[in-house]
């Protein structure tokens, strides 16, 4: 069946390589309507832009709320693996793509000569918008995209602004001690609520990581955890539950922020940032 599949597809390519003039043409003003995503991102803005009716599938994490900010709206829609037979089972019309994972298939796909677009990866605020501008102008809604961003925008315009000149500083600390570090979406985030990120300040290991001492002897104005400290129960997030780290936070403001709300670069992590802006103001109103 695999290989039927797959003769089919390159039958179907290299008609299409001989017909691609036409082809393109007819398509430029033609939506696409068997939308496939293999990107956990390009997943949640694809189902924020477009009718499920015009999704053929997207990953299994985008209905996951472990790793979703958008688990709900996803449930429901057929799943895709990112195998080549699995996607040419749906015939897709667009294939949306993050930069990183199952590269054989998006390779495969482009020798195939289907409609693949790589969704770039967001590492500021900027790259949020040129994400949803990505997948707007891909799916044919570019007012929709215009919209989510204008509605981005107006969230973080109504942030209260820092109280003082000086910011108080964060980390973002994940299992297994890693740190979110300078040039992050989580650093963005930080700094458009208020924060400066104190990452750069500690010895990091060589995986990015900041030693439990570190962390205590010079730890920052808000501590932020990536998950809650029961969320993962392995060796791995043992640090979370860590007893010296459970009296930094008794003695020190922190702020458990689900990591599904910045891990992707689209208009939800305007939720985190909420978030962070809300614990800046509570760190402003003790010091007064």
């Amino acid at each position: 069946m695999r290989l039927r599949i797959l003769f089919k597809a390159c039958l179907v390519g290299a008609l299409g390589s001989l017909l691609a003039p036409a082809v393109a043409h007819s398509q430029s003003a033609v939506k696409p309507t068997r939308i496939v995503s293999l990107d956990l991102c390009a997943d949640q803005l694809l189902i924020e832009l477009v009718g499920r009716e015009r999704i053929a599938a997207v990953t299994h994490l985008a209905a996951d709320p472990a790793v979703s900010a958008i688990p709900a709206k996803a449930k429901g829609i057929s799943i895709t693996h990112g195998a080549a037979e699995d996607v040419l089972h749906y015939d897709p019309d667009l294939i949306l793509a993050g930069p990183f994972g199952v590269s054989p298939t998006v390779g495969l796909m482009r020798r195939l000569k289907r409609n693949v677009v790589v969704v770039p990866l967001p590492s500021d605020l900027d790259g949020v918008r040129a994400a949803v501008r990505t997948v707007a102008a891909a799916v044919g809604e570019e007012p929709k995209g215009e919209a989510m961003i204008a509605a981005f925008d107006g969230r973080l315009a109504h942030l209260a602004p820092p109280a003082n000149t000086v910011r108080p500083t964060a980390i973002v600390y994940q299992v297994g001690g890693s740190v979110s570090g300078p040039g992050s979406l989580a650093e963005a985030a930080l700094a458009a609520a208020g924060f400066r990120n104190k990452a750069a300040e500690y010895r990091l290991t060589r995986n990015g990581q900041v030693p439990l001492e570190l962390l205590v002897a010079a730890p920052p104005d808000l501590l932020v955890l990536s998950s809650a400290v029961d969320e993962y129960r392995t060796a791995l997030a043992d640090n979370l539950r860590h007893p010296v780290l459970r009296r930094l936070r008794q003695s020190h403001a922190s702020l458990e922020l689900p990591w599904q709300l910045w891990l992707c670069g689209t208009p939800n992590i305007a939720d985190a940032i909420e978030r962070l802006a809300a614990a800046r103001g509570k760190l402003e109103t003790r010091a007064r």
